[in-house]
């Protein structure tokens, strides 16, 4: 028995998920970022959760910015690991958000998920149809 790897188009499969969850979290970053000071103080309120509730709007702006750049990041393959950590961590935070008020695992399931997804994303790399592999090549493995 033969048991060499056969997942051959495991880069495509990356790029695919790259390209979907990223263009997904562009499309529900943006208008939390053009949602001005308001909306990011409304968004940066879950912070105090953890002990930070200082410069609410400061931090509400940061999860915008992570939900809109990391996903724009995310889909090119570009500073793919550090996006993935910042997806992450907004992730858990919104993860906090919707236990705190009290949702249940319908209100709070997406964002672990999504968590999930991206700890898993991290460990696993852009693949090979990326910015990081073309601009970086084997550097990054």
């Amino acid at each position: 028995m033969n048991l060499a790897n056969r997942y051959r188009f495991h880069d495509l499969g990356l790029l695919l998920l790259r390209v979907g969850l990223g263009v997904m979290f562009m499309v529900h970053g943006f208008p939390k970022l053009a949602g001005g000071p308001e909306t990011w103080a409304g968004l940066g309120g879950v912070m105090d959760k953890v002990g930070l509730g200082f410069a609410p709007t400061f931090w509400g702006f940061m999860a915008a910015i992570a939900e809109f750049g990391g996903g724009l990041l995310l889909a090119a393959g570009l500073w793919f690991r550090a996006a993935c950590v910042v997806l992450l961590l907004t992730m858990v935070m919104a993860t906090v958000m919707h236990v705190s008020k009290g949702d249940g695992f319908g209100g709070y399931s997406h964002a672990l998920e999504s968590a999930f997804v991206f700890l898993g994303l991290l460990f696993a790399g852009p693949g090979k149809y990326s910015l990081d592999e073309r601009l970086a090549g084997s550097r990054l493995r």
